[in-house]
């Protein structure tokens, strides 16, 4: 049952028999009423008011006074100038309660196989370093984004590229190679992409120096310093040497592909990991080193039918200036490829694997320009979806201390981050002694999920769109706009549904229920419901919109910021009214299906971010 539809079509036909028009879709949209009104849903008349030649006050009244006769939800009704705000009766509340109480899947959409096929890129690592909590945004972005999109009626697909060929994964193999004596993961006790990392870090450093001691000679040779930087950042030993190793790979030189392959799935190992602590996974993983000839080829297709054009020097380059942009370089001169190449690359791949309707990249607001373009291209070379492909473009993590350096290794670990997340966790739960009765096996667990879960809402919270300062201190919180909270208050719903005085929940007492609900009266007890229950039924009621729109506005935070209203709005329904103790057991059985309803569209809420809820806390 949707209140809003009923009462929609209600006013269409008022409009219709009053006034002979036929009112738009647009024209009949509800509002919630303002809380210093009476009233539930407010219509505006003021689109009405010229077909019915009265002042809006006068066309209020009648459209209300209709409403009154002839819809069974509305209960009353008041004018405030144009405005009609309606009262809704306790029966049709309660319609709604059995309604989303009897709908396993309430607020979300179904996908069958005609479904639109959505594709979702996430993550994107490189294999020269671990992920860090920039990767932790896009993750937790990406992996909620499918949540969403799916619960909007969408045939999901998530993908990942890995960047695993270039001249950064070629400055940790050179770096192993002079410095690394033969260790490994297994030998030196880290993780795999955490050892990789630590010779990317190695290499700068060396390279730092090289430069420096490089630029000085030039210098002391009469050079310019501005000069001699540059050239001293091009003519370094390790950075020539790391060119070289780039050829010989591209080359197909077999003792640098061996090397490539042993030291990446050293890191493909620690990622599986991680992204399992994560909760994040994929339904297909791209990479760089099979897409990027796909995508030579794929330029050099478009070159034939003129679409691009090569320069003198051998250069391939698109010209973007009748889109008012400039030239884009697809092909270096010595015929190696760039980021742009690469992606189209993929692009080919995965338009031969699947039947996308729909693309979209969740990349980092600095790649603006790069999504802008490759729009274009992909338009230009025929891809149906080239044109409208989405970037999901999203803010920086920014840290209290400044911003994050993978080279200079400043960067936040993520698999640091999700321990710190989980220690804190557990510690504060300590304090506050939410653990006692628990062995230590739950503790952890619980722990776990509240550390997670503190995390994961701290960021998807926050708009996309905006740069955010991170603060672990802050999220572990169980007051607030925190995941801790929202998970705390889900427990103690579940608490009191188990100790429900008949024999279950889900039996004797909802059945109870569902007989009040079906009473003639349409009222508990022999008396109305309150203001609060009311208030409670019709945010539930708002989850559905709520996803929709988080589906049309890619807005995790949509569904964040629901969560947090609608646990506040039973928090201020539970302070006020006793559920277990109420003496009245036809209240006390109504009450407990709004509990536990609520509950419901929490857990399927948070699920939608990736957030786990815990039955205890």
């Amino acid at each position: 049952m949707n209140i809003e539809a009923l009462i929609s079509k209600a006013a269409g036909e008022a409009v219709k028999t009053l006034y002979g028009m036929d009112a738009t879709e647009k024209m009949l949209q509800l509002q919630k009423t303002r809380s210093e009104f009476e009233g539930n849903l407010t219509l505006v008349v003021f689109p009405f008011v010229k077909a019915a030649k009265k002042s809006p006050e006068q066309t209020a009244q009648e459209i209300g006074e209709y409403l009154v006769q002839n819809c069974t939800a509305i209960d009353k009704f008041n004018v405030v100038k144009g405005f009609l705000n309606l009262s809704i009766g306790d029966g049709a509340w309660l319609e709604l309660l059995k309604a989303i109480d009897q709908d396993d899947h309430f607020g979300t959409k179904s996908v069958d196989e005609g479904s639109p096929l959505v594709m979702i890129e996430y993550s994107s690592p490189n294999t020269n370093k671990p992920l860090h909590l920039g990767h932790v945004r896009n993750n937790l972005l990406g992996w909620s984004l499918a949540q969403i999109m799916e619960a909007n009626g969408n045939r999901v697909v998530k993908t990942n590229i890995v960047n695993d060929r270039g001249i950064h994964i070629c400055k940790s193999m050179l770096a192993w190679q002079k410095w690394g004596n033969g260790e490994t993961p297994e030998s030196s006790g880290k993780k795999g992409d955490h050892l990789i990392g630590d010779y990317y870090v190695a290499f700068d450093k060396h390279y730092r120096e090289e430069q420096a001691q490089l630029q000085a000679q030039l210098v002391e040779a009469g050079m310019a310093p501005d000069e001699a930087a540059k050239r001293a950042k091009d003519e370094a030993p390790l950075i020539k040497e790391a060119h070289e190793m780039l050829v010989k790979w591209e080359q197909g030189d077999p003792e640098v592909r061996a090397l490539w392959e042993k030291m990446n799935s050293w890191v493909y190992a620690g990622f599986d990991e991680t992204y399992k602590k994560m909760g994040v996974s994929f339904d297909k993983i791209y990479y760089e080193s099979q897409t990027y000839l796909k995508g030579k080829a794929k330029v050099e297709e478009g070159l034939a039918k003129g679409l691009f054009e090569r320069h003198d020097d051998g250069s391939v380059w698109a010209d973007l200036t009748n889109e008012g942009l400039d030239q884009k370089l697809l092909l270096r001169s010595d015929g190696t490829s760039v980021y742009m190449t690469q992606d189209i690359g993929t692009a080919e791949m995965r338009f031969q694997d699947y039947p996308i309707d729909k693309m979209i990249y969740v990349v980092g607001n600095e790649q603006n320009y790069h999504f802008q373009v490759l729009s274009i291209l992909l338009d230009r070379l025929g891809f149906k979806w080239g044109k409208e492909l989405t970037h999901f473009s999203y803010g920086m993590v920014e840290l209290p201390n400044g911003k994050m350096k993978s080279r200079e290794g400043t960067v936040v670990d993520a698999d640091d981050l999700m321990a710190l997340m989980v220690e804190d966790a557990y510690k504060t739960s300590m304090e506050l002694g939410k653990f006692d009765d628990m062995t230590e096996e739950e503790r952890r667990e619980i722990a776990r999920i509240v550390g997670m879960g503190a995390l994961k809402y701290f960021i998807l919270k926050v708009d996309a769109r905006k740069n955010m300062l991170f603060n672990p201190e802050e999220s572990i919180d169980f007051n607030g706009n925190t995941g801790p909270f929202i998970q705390y208050t889900y427990a103690r719903i579940r608490s009191i549904l188990r100790k429900a005085p008949l024999s279950s929940p889900e039996g004797d007492t909802i059945a109870s229920a569902l007989k009040t609900i079906e009473a003639p009266s349409g009222a508990v007890g022999g008396a109305s419901l309150s203001d609060k229950e009311i208030e409670l039924i019709q945010k539930m009621n708002e989850f559905g919109a709520a996803v929709e729109q988080a589906g049309k506005d890619y807005s995790p935070s949509g569904i964040a910021n629901y969560c947090y209203e609608l646990t506040k709005v039973f928090n201020q329904f539970y302070h006020d009214y006793s559920i277990l103790n109420e003496p009245d057991a036809d209240k006390r059985a109504v009450r407990l299906m709004l509990a536990k309803n609520v509950a419901k569209i929490i857990k399927s809420g948070m699920a939608l971010l990736g957030i786990e809820v815990p039955e205890r806390m």
